[in-house]
């Protein structure tokens, strides 16, 4: 797991609980900032799959011609 994975799932988590907030406070602002903060969250943690995936490839590529 790299970085942008963990700083991802970090802002992903900290989106649900500022939705829940503004759920149980009945504050739509506080619930939408939330839903930014989560989809944020998702899409930095996708980009950090990707970037560990290529980064596996490569690796396993330079192995293979090592070989």
């Amino acid at each position: 797991m790299n970085r942008d994975e963990l700083d991802g799932k970090a802002e992903a988590l900290k989106g649900k609980v500022k939705q829940a907030a503004g759920d149980l406070t009945d504050n739509q602002r506080l619930h939408d900032e939330g839903v930014a903060d989560e989809a944020a969250g998702d899409t930095q943690d996708a980009i950090g799959r990707g970037r560990r995936k290529v980064g596996e490839f490569v690796e396993d590529l330079g192995n293979s011609i090592k070989k």
